[in-house]
């Protein structure tokens, strides 16, 4: 990266330095993407953080909420296209600019330069051929396109004892791997009652979480399972949240969870 000479000018601005091709992004849309920050100081210009040196991409929703010129640059950008923002401080609020200085970065001497090599653009819901997941007790209705899938467990059947997984669609990405991070669509709810504890979908935006970090089941479970699939998994209580259960989503120790899960991306 080479920068001008001289002091950063300290307003925003946003380019496109390539195009690259598919579906222009839009707000709402979860793009797969690798960003290297630099801190354009008008003397050494480091770079902050890139994920080239992580050896992995991140997640960068498009949406008006990010700093105005990495949201201009985001907008209409492609798979295989690289974008520039310059985020200077009439791109942040007095609260961000206080942030940022105690996190290091001077806006009132400073400009960040964000570069994003955008890699691809995640589905909004998994789509292919529907397998039935043949669970006795649980229904799955599968709409298509980019709607939410239905579960109901509600039923007088024994919830399975051990960890059940069901690949109701299978995506054609790469295996998830145990130490990544996840971005999927889902509905948790209780066996037998039919109670729902938990959706993205009704939140209207896919979670991101570390596969490492979330109970044994999903751990389990999603591993090694194809991006953009559609899997269905019953999690007993030893591999859920326990004895303890989880009050806040009304879980009890002995209630078996039944997840329908999106996988739409992995990095």
């Amino acid at each position: 990266m080479t920068f001008p000479a001289g002091q950063p000018p300290l307003t925003s601005s946003s380019l496109k330095v390539s195009d690259g091709s598919g579906t222009a992004a839009k707000d709402g849309d979860v793009l797969t993407a690798k960003v290297t920050v630099y801190n354009w100081d008008g003397k050494e210009n480091k770079s902050s953080g890139s994920d080239y040196d992580q050896g992995h991409s991140e997640f960068v929703t498009v949406s008006p909420q990010l700093p105005k010129s990495l949201h201009e640059a985001l907008v209409g950008a492609r798979p295989g296209g690289r974008v520039l923002a310059v985020v200077a401080k009439d791109s942040l609020s007095p609260d961000q600019i206080t942030q940022a200085k105690d996190q290091g970065t001077d806006f009132t001497t400073t400009s960040q330069v964000l570069v994003v090599d955008v890699e691809s653009a995640a589905p909004k819901a998994a789509q292919g051929a529907v397998v039935d997941p043949a669970v006795d007790g649980v229904k799955l209705e599968n709409p298509g396109g980019d709607k939410a899938p239905t579960l109901t467990t509600k039923t007088d059947a024994k919830a399975p004892k051990d960890l059940v997984v069901k690949t109701v669609i299978k995506g054609s990405g790469p295996q998830v791997k145990a130490d990544q991070m996840i971005l999927a669509h889902y509905t948790g709810k209780i066996w037998g009652t039919d109670k729902e504890f938990d959706s993205s979908w009704q939140r209207g935006e896919p979670a991101t979480f570390a596969l490492n970090q979330v109970v044994k089941g999903w751990a389990q479970g999603l591993t090694g399972v194809p991006v953009g699939s559609r899997v269905l998994i019953s999690i007993p209580p030893d591999l859920g949240y326990g004895k303890e259960g989880n009050a806040q989503g009304g879980i009890k120790g002995t209630d078996t969870l039944v997840f329908v899960v999106d996988v739409l991306g992995a990095v």
